[in-house]
């Protein structure tokens, strides 16, 4: 399925076809842990579905902070 968020570190709109269903997605909008509905995710995956955050994202935060 292609989830679509936008960055919340970029603003940037990211596009990802991730391995879920919408009966997955909709038992995560409605209160299940995604880790429970969406074992077979990677974290990134995970992460991407809940904040739209990349892990470029993560990576730019990370370098920031050393500065």
């Amino acid at each position: 399925m292609q989830i679509t968020k936008t960055s919340p570190v970029t603003g940037k709109v990211n596009i990802r076809e991730i391995d879920v269903t919408e009966q997955q997605m909709k038992d995560w909008k409605n209160g299940a842990l995604i880790q429970s509905v969406m074992p077979h995710l990677s974290p990134s995956d995970r992460e991407f579905i809940m904040t739209g955050s990349t892990p470029e994202d993560w990576e730019s935060m990370h370098l920031e902070e050393e500065e």
